[in-house]
């Protein structure tokens, strides 16, 4: 079977639909709309995973959309394109007032506020979602929620800050790039 290459910009309407579903509407049903007959979600620092349609369901209505703090803020710093696939970059803020066991397994809620730098790889068949690959600096994260307390966990807490400052300069500078 033939797989059309979709264009960015429907790639981009479906994961913006889909953001929506899991960050707006927190939709398991809705998010699972955008995605593929045999999609999987990979949790890249804790490895959680979950494949094919009932186990996505499964881990979007019970682990991750239940486990969105209240005040998680996404800011997207980048996008690029593939022919089937679009890398995101974004920085992620909250309160960890919640448990959040699809990105902190066994760890309880600090009520921390923690910052940091989030990769979504999303691959693209027949125009749907078919895997999201999630990256984030787990030792930075773990880290300033005071979890992990070593200097190198420690390096990557101003990543977040500085990738927002570096965004910010770039928007606003005189010259072209």
């Amino acid at each position: 079977m033939n797989n059309p290459m979709p264009d960015q910009q429907a790639m981009l309407s479906v994961w913006q639909e889909h953001t929506h579903a899991e960050f707006v509407l927190k939709d398991p049903d809705a998010a699972l709309a955008t995605m593929t007959e045999n999609p999987y979600v990979l949790c890249i620092p804790t490895g959680i995973c979950a494949a094919g349609r009932p186990a996505v369901r499964e881990f979007y209505a019970r682990k991750f959309l239940p486990e969105i703090p209240q005040d998680m803020e996404l800011i997207s710093i980048s996008q690029t394109f593939g022919d089937e696939r679009i890398v995101e970059e974004f920085v992620i803020r909250f309160t960890h007032a919640i448990e959040t066991g699809w990105m902190l397994p066994g760890v309880p809620a600090t009520g921390r506020k923690v910052e940091f730098a989030l990769i979504a790889v999303i691959q693209f068949r027949y125009a749907k979602i078919a895997h999201e690959h999630l990256l984030w600096d787990q030792a930075a994260v773990l880290s300033q929620l005071g979890v992990l307390d070593h200097p190198v966990a420690a390096a990557g807490m101003g990543s977040a800050a500085r990738l927002l400052e570096l965004r910010s300069e770039v928007l606003h500078a005189d010259v072209p790039v």
